[in-house]
């Protein structure tokens, strides 16, 4: 017999397969301590407060209930997701790859015109191009993967093309 799901876990498992899964060990050890955080010390307190609102009678109008109930779903649901992010991570190597080639996990330094810029090349849950942290998957991402020092990648962006220089691999 198939257990029957709501709309809301459906999209939350589309959503979390749609991630890519790799992770640096930083950003795993992040999410296995937000995760602790939850089951042991936010989610107690919601059902503290959930049981709380249970001795106050009706529940049709009990507006605390209501809310202690909204909130501990919320919070199912980040525990939920955060699981499932846990368990199909794939835990990347950090660094160039044994070629000296760009990799995921690498921290690559261009150069574009006059411009030099630092990125570390991650998955796409950690990238955040105003710390230098770009996915692999964004078009320069994608573009430096598997090129050395010394050579020139050209990048199709929105802006237009650009032509980069990788001058080192770490």
């Amino acid at each position: 017999m198939r257990i029957p799901q709501r709309k809301s876990q459906i999209n939350r498992i589309r959503d979390v397969e749609s991630l890519s899964r790799e992770l640096t060990p930083e950003a795993l050890t992040r999410l296995k301590s937000t995760l602790q955080r939850l089951e042991k010390v936010e989610r107690p307190k919601i059902v503290v407060d959930l049981s709380h609102a249970l001795t106050l009678g009706d529940f049709s109008e009990n507006a605390e209930y209501q809310d202690a109930k909204h909130r501990l779903s919320k919070i199912d649901g980040r525990i939920f997701g955060i699981k499932d992010r846990i368990r199909l991570a794939i835990v990347i190597d950090q660094g160039p790859s044994a070629s000296g080639s760009v990799a995921i996990g690498s921290t690559v330094t261009v150069r574009s015109g006059e411009k030099e810029s630092t990125w570390r090349i991650l998955g796409s849950q950690e990238s955040n191009p105003l710390r230098g942290q770009i996915s692999y998957l964004s078009p320069i991402g994608s573009a430096l993967l598997r090129h050395k020092p010394g050579e020139s990648v050209e990048v199709t962006t929105p802006r237009g093309v650009t032509i980069y220089e990788i001058i080192s691999v770490k």
